[in-house]
């Protein structure tokens, strides 16, 4: 099936394998997106590169005949190698425009920021969306910068156009906020990765964050 070039992201999840409890990757996406994951996310630094495109074939295998992307973290040639729907960078990775000149125009282009400048910057130079990093404190992640917190978001969301997608300390009780705050979605590790059903998991996740968008759409 064919990805949308503009695609949902409202729902988007973040592999961990310290967070998985010792579950296959390809089994909690499966239960994941079950629940109403849109996107997913294979984050990796510790695995060694053939084994980290082999995971990612793999995901590949379970989301594109749902037509659901799947987005490499970081490794621009890991997204290239397995023909993945697009690649998502942080501050200190390969700059958006050399990543274009690689990746082509047709390739999702993901941009973590940490700051509304960060934010500015990656619109004007072709981000195809933001992860808005972190929201809240997170100890998935120990190299982000302090939490920007709502106003944050409604900060970004007034500067830029593009997707929004909050990311950092993200769980059921709090996804209806960022949505309402202005983002477009919400990113999501540990909520879904480690929590005892999947599946259970995302579709509570995927109920708040339709709840808020009607809300806000009031």
């Amino acid at each position: 099936m064919k990805i949308d070039p503009r695609p949902d992201l409202s729902l988007y999840l973040v592999t961990d394998r310290g967070s998985s409890r010792g579950r296959a990757a390809a089994d909690i996406v499966r239960e994941a997106v079950a629940g109403g994951v849109t996107c997913v996310q294979l984050r990796d630094k510790h695995s060694p590169t053939r084994e980290l495109i082999a995971e990612a074939r793999r995901l590949m295998a379970l989301l594109r005949p749902a037509g659901i992307p799947l987005i490499i973290n970081d490794r621009l040639d890991v997204a290239l190698a397995v023909q993945a729907d697009g690649v998502h960078l942080g501050q200190q990775d390969m700059d958006i425009a050399d990543a274009r000149l690689l990746a082509g125009p047709a390739m999702i282009i993901g941009i973590s920021v940490e700051s509304l400048a960060d934010a500015v910057r990656a619109e004007h130079q072709g981000a195809d969306y933001l992860g808005i990093s972190p929201v809240f404190a997170t100890p998935t992640k120990t190299d982000t910068a302090a939490p920007l917190g709502l106003e944050g978001v409604a900060r970004i969301r007034r500067a830029v156009a593009l997707p929004l997608v909050g990311i950092g300390g993200i769980k059921a009780d709090n996804a209806a906020a960022v949505i309402a705050a202005g983002a477009d979605g919400v990113a999501v590790v540990s909520a879904i990765v480690a929590a005892d059903c999947p599946r259970t998991a995302a579709a509570e996740l995927k109920g708040r964050i339709a709840q808020a968008r009607e809300g806000r759409m009031i």
